[in-house]
C-alpha cells in the first residue's frame, strides 16, 4: 500500500531549487523542513497543498511543498550509520 507524505520546506536563504529546478533545503543552514501530513492519495495531498497555501507561513513559500509516495511497512533505511563530526 503506498500513502503520500507531504512536506514544506521554509528557506533560510534564498536558494530554493538545485540546479536540475528541483526543491532543495539544507536544515545545516537553517531552511527548516516539516511534514504536513501523510494521506492516502496523491490526490488528497494535492489538496492539502491549496488549503496550507492560504496559511501563514506557507503563503510565503508556496512553492516549497514536496509529496514522496512511501510503501507501507517497507524498510527504508537497511543499514547502520555514522556520525561525522568536525
Amino acid at each position: 500500500m503506498d500513502v503520500f507524505l507531504l512536506w514544506h520546506v521554509h528557506h533560510a536563504g534564498p536558494d530554493h531549487r538545485d540546479t536540475d529546478g528541483e526543491l532543495s533545503w539544507d536544515e545545516a543552514d537553517g531552511d527548516d523542513v516539516k511534514i504536513l501530513g501523510v494521506y492516502s492519495t496523491e490526490e488528497r495531498a494535492r489538496e492539502r497543498i491549496a488549503r496550507a497555501r492560504e496559511l501563514p507561513g506557507f503563503s510565503d513559500e508556496p512553492d516549497c511543498f514536496l509529496i514522496a509516495a512511501s510503501v507501507v511497512d517497507d524498510d527504508q533505511w537497511t543499514e547502520g550509520f555514522v556520525t561525522v563530526t568536525d
